[in-house]
């Protein structure tokens, strides 16, 4: 089961550099759009997240109160990334809460304890 919790944060770690990777080299563009980096990292994210948070290991588990926040900020990300994707330009403000939310969700699962 610990190999098939590190391949899952593997992947997490992928979704969460394509994410921010996409939104990064996208705000450097000019323009504030959605890219398919973005929008496959916010996918990713969420679902190896899901996986994640199954209890694979033991007694080690996450606190239930973290898994929740965790998934709240994931499904925002979602929800801001996936209904914005066809726009041409998003709003600035838009763009750039979801690279905080992004930021976020990281900074929650790093320090969180």
């Amino acid at each position: 089961m610990e190999t098939l919790r590190l391949i899952l944060l593997y992947a997490h770690l992928i979704g969460f550099a394509l994410l921010l990777g996409g939104a990064i080299a996208q705000y450097l563009t000019g323009k504030t759009r959605i890219n398919s980096a973005m929008l496959w990292g916010a996918v990713i994210q969420l679902l190896t997240g899901i996986g994640l948070s199954a209890p694979l290991r033991d007694g080690d588990e996450p606190a239930p109160a973290k898994l929740v926040v965790k998934l709240v900020l994931a499904l925002m990300i979602f929800v801001m990334v996936f209904f914005s994707r066809k726009r041409t330009e998003v709003n600035r403000g838009h763009f750039l809460a979801i690279v905080g939310l992004t930021l976020l969700n990281a900074a929650v699962a790093v320090f969180w304890r």
